[in-house]
């Protein structure tokens, strides 16, 4: 596992033992600046070794967290070494030689690998997983995506910061951040990723560019604009959805509400809709809300949540891997 001390390195760990997957051996890896740490595995303490030539020699599986620039430099050494890789980087999901796979979704595609796998984006995976089984059904023309996600979107500093930060706010001091561009404490921005020349930021066409990939839909018209918020680990997604004709709401809350990987929460009644905190710590993407857009017959409007670290990260690869090793339940 390389990134083995990050926040979705040990949600890795957690989630290997929690699915028994089968691990005849694991081997902690990390830059040479965490390497040393000691972490428990299975009721033992492993020590986080350094990332270095050679270190993948007998290993059939990598489980890559640690950035772009890592992946990008270790891959080759990985693969030649006849391990598989399943990235959550960005380095290679726009690859066309490496599969983007959401095993709900696309499960076909991870077989077409040529030793690299790469795991979407995590506003990415909580989006395809609610728009295939609709998709299926009729075809899609366009999708304007809202998205409100949570601090450990930015890492286990942020989510530490933020902690810290609201009871800065609480006391009455003035939060100053360190990680984040702007303090999250009782605060939202706009996502700080790199902007474009377009006007929208990296994390933006992200979910464009890697939706339309998944889902083999190369001309899908999408709009997304990405907001941080005062949330620790669930992100949330407000997304309209609009289809070639009519889409009757009660036929698309029927298909949802049996989709893999998906759990509706919708009590119009008690006006309750899914919750960052109906998530956390959980494995479905929980739907809800579903209604006919009132400005175009031919669109729906839901709301979706889900963790980001688990089925946004961690889960989804750990699935990849299940279906590789034939061990995936469905």
């Amino acid at each position: 596992m390389l990134g083995a001390t990050g926040a979705v390195g040990q949600e890795l760990l957690a989630l290997l033992e929690e699915r028994r997957f089968p691990v005849a051996e694991l081997l902690p890896l990390a830059s040479p600046r965490s390497a040393g740490q000691e972490l428990s595995w299975q009721g033992e303490s492993l020590t986080v070794q350094p990332v270095q030539a050679g270190c993948f020699t007998g290993v059939d599986l990598v489980l890559a967290s640690a950035g772009g620039s890592v992946s990008r430099a270790w891959a080759p050494e990985a693969v030649a070494a006849g391990a598989v890789l399943i990235d959550n980087s960005s380095a290679f999901r726009l690859d066309p030689d490496v599969p983007l796979v959401v095993p709900e979704v696309n499960p076909e595609a991870a077989f077409r690998h040529r030793g690299v796998i790469a795991n979407p984006n995590c506003t990415t995976i909580l989006l395809t997983v609610a728009l295939a089984p609709l998709a299926a059904r009729r075809p899609i023309r366009r999708v304007v995506i809202s998205t409100y996600q949570s601090a450990s979107g930015a890492g286990a500093r942020a989510m530490e910061e933020l902690r810290q930060l609201s009871r800065t706010v609480l006391d009455g001091g003035e939060p100053v951040s360190s990680v984040l561009p702007h303090s999250l404490a009782f605060n939202l921005f706009l996502h700080n990723s790199p902007l474009e020349p377009s006007g929208y930021c990296e994390e933006e066409l992200k979910m464009l560019h890697e939706t339309r990939k998944i889902m083999e839909l190369p001309d899908l018209r999408l709009s997304a604009t990405c907001v941080r918020v005062p949330v620790l680990r669930a992100h949330s997604e407000a997304v309209n959805i609009e289809f070639s004709e009519p889409f009757p709401v009660e036929e698309a809350r029927a298909l949802l509400a049996v989709a893999p990987g998906v759990e509706l929460i919708e009590d119009f009644g008690a006006n309750r809709f899914p919750m960052p905190t109906d998530v956390t710590g959980r494995d479905p993407v929980a739907v809800g809300r579903i209604r006919q857009d009132l400005s175009e017959p031919n669109a729906l409007e839901l709301w979706l949540c889900g963790d980001q670290i688990r089925k946004g990260a961690a889960l989804n690869a750990i699935q990849i891997a299940e279906l590789l090793c034939g061990e995936d339940e469905g």
